[in-house]
């Protein structure tokens, strides 16, 4: 075996690719259909990786993102923006290099930031293989290498949402847009994941292996599973693999250890593996069960938000891929020449099939698949099979083996003047099991599996005949899906979006959703960002959303959520929050506010994300909020409280962090959907106290779904978080805050009370119980606290054994009193809701007194009414 800290070329590979080096990435076919023991002179006819090019500067768009160690091919197409990396090469790069794809022009599928490995690390990087086994194992890649069989084999990976462009053209999925070149084939050198898990001795309960990497990610580390028995199939050739066309892989594509997963879509090929988790049932992991899904057609995208058990149930799980095939040439606005040119062309693509199905025909239509020709198909995986040789420090594995686990290559000589005859040139693929591409699209929520027919259209321009296929990816303009949808076409008509006989004239592109106009009509004046930085202070705030800029400052004190909110956003594209939060009343304002948009290289700036050091001089942070930045904690525990409240209990950074929450101010939490990235975000007061270290205490009421409602989107999304998983939290945020001993900053005026008057209903209490304990503990503070707390019955108040024990020994100066709109017989307490007489009979009106209100919207109106008719003024009210 070779030596692990040194990964090098074994002799035979080496001197298989210096042969290479004069050779085209893929060598032609052999006229000699012979299958012979390979011999030195035929070993070259294999295929072998495509010269490399390893990159070595970082690009300047990775350099302020988590990324800023991975050095990038900038050829690549970036679809998610700056970071996350997600990206596929042109599709005409792609297919030029042939059956082998560079690890350069590599598609890449990252959900978060890639884990940094020092080069030293890479060979006592650690894993196990653990759960329902007789013998438990931790091995580093050392051993991996050392002690068992390596093997070569070459497999294509497909990211499931390759061609998903074309779907976010018919209607927008949760996914971000793949071309078709989310598809890339390389040779894979490691070991076979059955000899690990046969080693490991499964018990009789065993169903699954479940796969869990070190990227740690906003929902935890990203994991998933498959069957046992696939594991243990040699026919599904699963495997571990530490090596990539002969080279250790390179960072974006697992270094140092990933599984592949052949035949598989892409998301089950974990990468930068850290546990084999043999269980009983499928992987209970955040993104197995949110993402990697074809959802029924009829379901939307709001259905599925606001309905879990769609995610749950799972018939719905995608593992093989689906047979399906582009064409490559002719090439996105590929033009050619009808005069003085061939009279011949020749069309070639790609195909692949799931479950190591092969490939049996492919086929192409010129008349709208009327009728169908019979495209020339090449196997270069099946090269592989005649040899038995070691290649890159692993045996072949091929010989023996049925499955076909790789794309292969089609082509068809097509007469020009039948190209110049039509308006579009059709494939599809069909696999062994007569699996075929369907005509029609099958639109779901994620947008996955997307295999219709591959559809080029054919336009005559003069003497030229120009090619356009359905997409770009990404954001890139083109595509004769994009030109059809823009000229009115429905492009779900079941007729590509054109006219044709037999079809409803009058069909149309559904209208879109109006928006609420949040810009100044007729402002046309561009910012900078060195204007922009300029008022990224707490004098004269500036914020961007949806690269529009907005002014802060005029409604600092009257905004509800006090003016840190604003503050926080200065100088900061805080698009997500606002959105996720604001109400169509607050979008109807922001005209009034708005005074330009960002130019072009502002914009560009500000997508750039800055990187956070955890910490200065290599300290740890000793708090963990931040007012302009999102922090994550993963959730450490759930307490039920009673049947709708719990108690989420998170872990910080490190033991000795405190929250970094003032007395009084509440902090934002922020989910985000697995798949679409959507933000959620509502504001919470922690109950935990300021000063805890190493844990954050969350009270949350969850307000069900219900046969006439619509339940709590955020309550019941945290409820369905599982342990072990990250949140998003932000703060301080909040116009009040309690200093002591009766003084108060109020939207950043001091002001000092006497009195508290505390009023609330249900988890309304969680900002009176934060300020009520401040003024408790301190023996020495003299400010008196009323605590008036209504629910419907005992089960719903919050906080009760808490704020009793509180009082305790401090009558002089706290009264807390309950009432119950459904009190049962023996209640002792106050009957029916808070109303005028209640507050009147036991809240003390003076100059000095200040009440403060949190609870249901329609509680907190009826209040303000009954306290300004009893004489209270509007700034002695505080709401929080």
């Amino acid at each position: 075996m070779e030596d692990p800290n040194t990964f090098h070329y074994d002799k035979h590979s080496q001197h298989i690719v210096e042969k290479h080096q004069q050779l085209p990435p893929t060598p032609p076919s052999s006229e000699d259909n012979d299958s012979t023991t390979s011999t030195q002179s035929e070993e070259v006819d294999i295929p072998l990786p495509p010269p490399i090019r390893i990159p070595v500067q970082v690009l300047d768009q990775d350099k302020k993102t988590p990324d800023a160690h991975v050095p990038r091919d900038p050829r690549l197409i970036r679809l998610t923006g700056v970071h996350p990396f997600n990206v596929e090469a042109p599709l005409s790069a792609l297919f030029n290099e042939g059956f082998l794809t560079s690890p350069e022009l590599f598609y890449v599928r990252n959900h978060g930031a890639v884990p940094k490995v020092k080069d030293d690390d890479i060979p006592d990087w650690e894993f196990s293989v653990e759960g329902l086994v007789d013998r438990p194992m931790n091995l580093t890649l050392r051993q991996l290498v050392a002690e068992y069989e390596q093997i070569t084999c070459p497999v294509t990976l497909v990211c499931a949402g390759n061609r998903r462009k074309e779907q976010n053209q018919v209607r927008k999925s949760k996914g971000f847009s793949w071309g078709a070149a989310g598809v890339s084939t390389a040779l894979f050198t490691g070991v076979a994941m059955a000899n690990l898990i046969r080693k490991a001795r499964p018990k009789k309960k065993a169903r699954y292996v479940c796969m869990e990497g070190a990227d740690r990610l906003p929902n935890g580390f990203y994991g998933t599973s498959v069957k046992l028995n696939w594991v243990m199939d040699p026919n599904r050739g699963m495997m571990l693999a530490h090596k990539m066309n002969g080279e250790m892989l390179r960072p974006d594509h697992g270094q140092p250890l990933r599984a592949v997963i052949p035949g598989q879509i892409g998301g089950r090929s974990v990468k930068w593996l850290k546990k084999l988790i043999v269980t009983a049932e499928p992987s209970d992991n955040w993104y197995h069960i949110y993402d990697n899904r074809v959802l029924p057609t009829m379901v939307s995208p709001e259905e599925s938000a606001n309905d879990p058990n769609w995610w749950t149930d799972d018939r719905y799980a995608i593992y093989d891929l689906s047979t399906n095939s582009a064409i490559a040439y002719p090439a996105h606005e590929e033009q050619l020449g009808l005069v003085g040119g061939p009279t011949n062309y020749l069309a070639k693509g790609y195909a692949y099939g799931g479950g190591g199905r092969r490939v049996t025909r492919v086929e192409l239509s010129l008349d709208k698949g009327k009728f169908w020709r019979l495209a020339n198909i090449e196997y270069p995986e099946d090269k592989y099979r005649d040899v038995e040789q070691d290649l890159f420090g692993g045996r072949l594995d091929m010989s023996w083996r049925e499955s076909c686990f790789c794309w292969c290559f089609w082509s068809l000589v097509i007469p020009v003047a039948d190209l110049a005859s039509s308006k579009d040139l059709l494939v599809r693929a069909m696999d062994e099991s007569m699996n075929i591409q369907p005509r029609d699209m099958y639109w779901s929520v994620l947008g996955m599996m997307n295999n219709p027919w591959f559809r080029v259209t054919i336009s005559r321009e003069g003497d030229f005949l120009r090619f356009e296929h359905p997409t770009q990816p990404a954001l890139m303009p083109g595509g004769w899906m994009e030109r059809v949808k823009k000229a009115g076409g429905n492009l779900a008509n079941g007729y590509w979006g054109e006219n044709l006989g037999g079809e409803d004239s009058e069909d149309t592109v559904p209208e879109t959703a109006t928006e609420v106009p949040m810009k100044k009509e007729g402002l046309r004046r561009s910012i900078s960002i060195d204007e922009l930085r300029k008022h990224d202070n707490d004098n004269d705030p500036w914020f961007v959303i949806n690269n529009e800029v907005y002014s802060g400052t005029s409604f600092m004190k009257e905004h509800p959520g006090g003016a840190q909110s604003i503050i926080s956003a200065a100088g900061l594209d805080t698009t997500d929050e606002f959105m996720a939060i604001h109400s169509e009343t607050a979008k109807s304002m922001m005209p009034g506010y708005h005074i330009g948009t960002l130019d072009a290289a502002a914009q560009k700036t500000l997508s750039e994300p800055e990187m956070h050091t955890v910490s200065d001089n290599g300290e740890l942070e000793p708090m963990f909020l931040r007012t302009k930045a999102w922090t994550t904690a993963p959730l450490h525990s759930k307490q039920i409280i009673s049947s709708d409240t719990r108690i989420f209990t998170f872990r910080l950074a490190h033991e000795g962090q405190i929250i970094g929450l003032p007395i009084g101010q509440h902090l934002m939490i922020r989910l985000r959907d697995p798949v679409s990235r959507e933000a959620i975000i509502r504001s919470y007061t922690p109950i935990s106290d300021p000063l805890k270290t190493g844990y954050l205490d969350v009270l949350v009421k969850v307000y069900f779904d219900t046969t006439a409602t619509k339940g709590g989107r955020m309550s019941q999304a945290l409820d369905a978080l599982p342990v072990g998983h990250g949140v998003d939290f932000k703060g301080p945020i909040g116009k009040f805050e309690y200093l002591g001993h009766g003084l108060c900053k109020i939207s950043g005026t001091e002001r000092r009370v006497s009195n508290f008057v505390m009023i609330c209903a249900g988890s309304g209490v969680t900002p009176i119980f934060q300020v009520f304990r401040a003024v408790m503990k301190d023996k020495s503070d003299p400010t008196r606290c009323t605590i008036l707390s209504g629910n419907r019955s005992i089960e719903d108040i919050l906080c009760k054994e808490d704020l009793d024990a509180l009082a305790q020994g401090h009558e002089d100066r706290a009264q807390v009193m309950y009432t119950l709109t459904k009190a049962p017989d023996g209640w002792q307490g106050l009957r029916g809701r808070i109303d005028g007489n209640l507050v009147e009979k036991h809240c003390q009106q003076d100059e000095r007194s200040m009440v403060l209100i949190c609870g249901p919207e329609a509680m907190e109106k009826a209040i303000h009414i009954v306290l300004r008719q009893q004489g209270w003024a509007d700034d002695q009210l505080l709401f929080f």
